[in-house]
């Protein structure tokens, strides 16, 4: 989202905050099919297993933090929906941009859990078993899908500010953030409408993303490809959204609410 140009309050309406997270959408999954053209590549995520300028970690921190290094000196992390995984960054090598005050400010960044869901459960379901030895390639695009998961999952953040905003419901949700009340929060917060066409959303783009389009004739979505004609696997993307993305999101938004009156 551009936070330089545009009214503040335009930043935060949920329905500019929608479009933003529909085209984050796109971005995983294409970050996805990327990511299952290679093995699962198990030797990148062995700490140890190679050693690098003394760093200790795995092959995917390392390129991770190197990654972000760069990223850092071009002022990537200072824009407000970007959070690193990398713990010291150096500063930017160009003039900060004057960003609005949209958020309060907070330090709630749970990418840790992100590396570990993508790791544990995300890589070895969308990826074939087996070494390819494609290491750089493949670390490349955990990369990529790490970054736009975490982006995705931050932009709870936004989410709830802006639900907190809505006059005709701010008295509850202030109510319930003092009370610490997390579960009543949680409530406030959910729409189970919109959880439900968001997974029916994604399935859909998967099916069409995931195949191979000829030049000719349009999609029949009653005569898609199969499974395994496809380029990736369609459930593996609904359960990443179901089992993850939705939750952790939510697990932003009450974080951020539980500090919003905060001094």
């Amino acid at each position: 989202m551009n936070f330089i140009s545009g009214k503040t309050e335009d930043s935060i309406s949920l329905p500019k905050l929608r479009d933003t997270l529909i085209r984050l959408e796109d971005t995983i999954i294409f970050a996805l099919i990327e990511r299952a053209q290679f093995s699962v590549n198990d030797n990148i995520y062995k700490p140890g297993m190679y050693k690098y300028d003394g760093f200790e970690g795995t092959f995917l921190e390392y390129f991770l933090s190197e990654v972000e290094k760069v990223h850092a000196k071009v002022r990537r992390y200072q824009s407000p929906d970007e959070y690193p995984f990398t713990g010291t960054l150096p500063d930017p090598i160009i003039p900060p941009l004057d960003y609005p005050q949209i958020l309060k400010p907070n330090n709630i960044n749970i990418n840790k859990k992100i590396m570990k869901f993508y790791l544990e459960n995300i890589v070895p379901s969308l990826c074939v078993p087996g070494d390819d030895q494609n290491y750089g390639s493949a670390a490349t695009k955990d990369v990529e899908c790490l970054q736009a998961l975490s982006q995705r999952i931050h932009y709870g953040k936004f989410v709830a500010e802006a639900k907190f905003l809505d006059p005709k419901l701010q008295p509850k949700y202030i109510e319930h953030i003092k009370n610490r009340d997390v579960k009543e929060l949680e409530n406030l917060l959910t729409d189970k409408r919109v959880e439900e066409a968001l997974l029916k959303r994604l399935r859909r783009k998967a099916l069409i993303y995931g195949q191979d389009i000829s030049e000719h004739g349009g999609l029949n979505l009653d005569n898609m490809q199969t499974t395994e004609q496809l380029k990736i696997n369609v459930d593996v993307v609904v359960e990443l959204y179901e089992k993850w993305v939705i939750p952790l999101t939510k697990e932003v938004e009450i974080e951020y609410l539980l500090i919003r009156l905060d001094e």
